[in-house]
C-alpha cells in the first residue's frame, strides 16, 4: 500500500489582516496548517508576531515554524495561542537539546528545521528526541524563493539513517518539485506561494495534494 503524503499550507505575512485572511481561507480546504514566524534577525524578513496570532480564532490544528533567534522566549506564548507543535531552527540556538526539552515541557511536540547548508551529521544527535525534522529546500526568509534540488539528496540519506522520524519539506514547492519531494522520502509537504498566490487557493491546494499522492502511488 502506498503511503499517504500529508500536505499543509504554510501561512506567512507581515500584515495581520492578510495573515488572518489566509488562515480563514485555509480553514475552507484543510484542517492542518503551519504558521510561519520571522523576526528579521535570523532571516532577513519579518512577519507578524505571537500577539497577532493570539488574536486569530481558528479551528485549524496548527504548528508554528519559528524562523527566529531565541525561540525559547516565545514558545509559551505560541503554546497558549494554540500551537500543538513548535518547529525551531537548528542554526538559531546554541543548544538544540535544551530547546527540545523546553518545547516538550510546555506540552507541545518538538520539530527541528534545518537550513540547506546544514549537514545531516550535525543534526543526527538530536533526532531521537524530536517528533519531526523539517528540511528547508530554500534559504528561509522569502516567500516564493527558488527550490534547492540538492536538499533532495540530504533527505534521501537522512531517511535511510532514520526510517521512522517524520520528515517535512518546506520551500519552493510546486507542480514541478512535488514528484521529486515525494520520492525523496518526505512525509509532509508545506506549500506557501503555490497556494496563496493563486486565484483559487483551495483548488490549488487540492490539486497539489492530489499530485503528491499520485506521485507516491496513492
Amino acid at each position: 500500500m502506498a503511503k499517504t503524503i500529508r500536505t499543509a499550507p504554510a501561512i506567512l505575512s507581515d500584515d495581520p489582516q492578510a495573515f488572518s485572511r489566509m488562515v480563514m481561507q485555509a480553514g475552507q480546504f484543510t484542517d492542518f496548517a503551519q504558521f510561519d514566524i520571522m523576526d528579521g534577525i535570523f532571516v532577513p524578513s519579518k512577519s507578524i508576531t505571537c500577539s497577532d496570532v493570539t488574536a486569530i480564532k481558528t479551528s485549524l490544528r496548527w504548528e508554528v515554524h519559528l524562523m527566529v533567534v531565541n525561540p525559547e522566549n516565545c514558545l509559551a506564548g505560541f503554546r497558549d495561542a494554540g500551537a500543538f507543535k513548535a518547529v525551531f531552527h537548528y542554526e538559531a540556538v546554541p543548544d538544540p537539546g535544551t530547546t527540545i526539552e523546553l518545547i516538550h515541557h510546555l506540552g507541545m511536540k518538538a520539530g527541528m528545521a534545518v537550513n540547506p547548508g546544514t549537514t545531516n551529521d550535525a543534526i543526527a544527535p538530536f533526532v531521537d528526541r524530536l517528533d519531526s525534522v523539517l528540511f528547508m529546500s530554500v534559504n528561509p526568509g522569502y516567500y516564493g524563493a527558488p527550490f534547492i534540488p540538492e536538499v533532495l539528496d540530504k533527505v534521501r540519506d537522512f531517511r535511510r539513517s532514520f526510517p521512522d522520524i517524520e520528515i517535512g519539506m518546506d520551500g519552493g514547492v510546486n507542480e514541478k518539485t512535488i514528484p521529486d519531494i515525494v520520492t525523496s522520502g518526505t512525509d509532509v509537504i508545506y506549500i506557501g506561494s503555490a497556494v496563496f498566490r493563486q486565484p483559487d487557493p483551495g483548488e490549488a491546494f487540492r490539486r497539489l495534494t492530489a499530485l503528491a499522492n499520485n506521485s507516491a502511488g496513492g
